[in-house]
């Protein structure tokens, strides 16, 4: 069986997430504010999408910092790719 964790190192926060479908299609608290984003992510816990890091707001960060769900993925990513990011460890996993 392949690890959900692919050739990164081992992260426990990929096990036991649930399905998830994005709650919409852009990122709520800049649409609020009338702001742009760069990218997007989607919270792997509960499927709140909201601005990445290189974007001004920031929001899937304040996402985290908020609810302490730790892996959020790249709303964009095709697929078969896993462009998810570990907030916990600070890296992509």
């Amino acid at each position: 069986m392949a690890s959900v964790n692919g050739s990164a190192p081992r992260c426990e926060h990929l096990y036991g997430l649930p399905p998830v479908i994005p709650r919409w299609d852009g990122c709520r608290d800049c649409q609020a504010r009338d702001d742009d984003w760069v990218s997007l992510l989607l919270c792997l816990s509960c499927g709140w999408v909201a601005c990445s890091d290189d974007s001004p707001g920031r929001h899937a960060r304040a996402h985290y910092e908020e609810t302490d769900h730790p892996v959020a993925r790249s709303l964009r990513a095709g697929p078969g790719t896993s462009q998810r990011w570990c907030y916990v460890h600070q890296r992509a996993v």
